[in-house]
């Protein structure tokens, strides 16, 4: 007795679903890998599971990018939008551009220099002699700014040591003083005119000390 013919709808049940899924997946990479070997054909083959999860197959003699390649141009469809487009142009432009600069700066450090015509030879001389009178206007300013702070630096030193002069010749002129007879005299008198609680006594050793 035959079997049934299974009608071709979505497997409600989950696990159902997940067991034919994975019964199924196996069947096609078996025939994917199995025409590759018989045929000598380029077979590539990607599946995505309703969970995300991805399961693929390319042939050993090929690439899935190679195969993207000859997909594009066999069927004209185009499988980038313009921006990516774009934006591949881009990143090719700058490693172009890139490679020229690093060619450039092995010729500025005299390296592979020896296939260049004069003129080339002649465009790197002048690209090194602005770029040596680059350097020097630079060091210059370097050096004009170093002076200008030393200078400023030893103004600001000679400020400050003429005040200290004045603050030392101020504290010695205050020494004279005190140490002058008629201002010790005067000290006396004012002493002696203020009420005896407010005079100035001498120290005197503490009593208890003496007994």
């Amino acid at each position: 007795m035959g079997r049934g013919k299974i009608e071709i709808k979505r497997i409600e049940n989950s696990s159902n679903r997940q067991v034919t899924y994975s019964k199924r997946r196996n069947g096609i990479m078996k025939k994917a890998k199995e025409i590759t070997v018989l045929c000598d054909a380029k077979v590539s083959l990607v599946i995505f599971a309703s969970s995300g999860k991805m399961h693929e197959y390319c042939s050993p003699s090929t690439t899935l990018i190679d195969m993207l390649d000859m997909y594009h141009k066999q069927s004209g469809k185009r499988l980038w939008d313009a921006k990516h487009e774009n934006l591949s142009n881009e990143i090719d432009r700058i490693k172009k551009e890139n490679d020229n600069m690093q060619i450039e700066l092995r010729h500025l450090e005299g390296q592979d220099i020896s296939s260049l015509q004069p003129n080339e030879l002649l465009g790197i001389e002048h690209a090194l002699e602005n770029g040596l009178a680059c350097v020097r206007e630079k060091k210059m300013e370097f050096y004009k700014m170093k002076k200008k702070n030393e200078m400023n630096l030893e103004e600001e030193n000679k400020h400050l040591r003429f005040i200290l002069q004045q603050q030392e010749m101020a504290m010695e002129e205050n020494i004279r003083e005190m140490e002058n007879p008629y201002h010790q005299q005067r000290v006396r008198e004012y002493n002696s005119q203020m009420p005896f609680a407010f005079r100035v006594q001498p120290i005197q050793p503490n009593l208890q000390e003496r007994m």
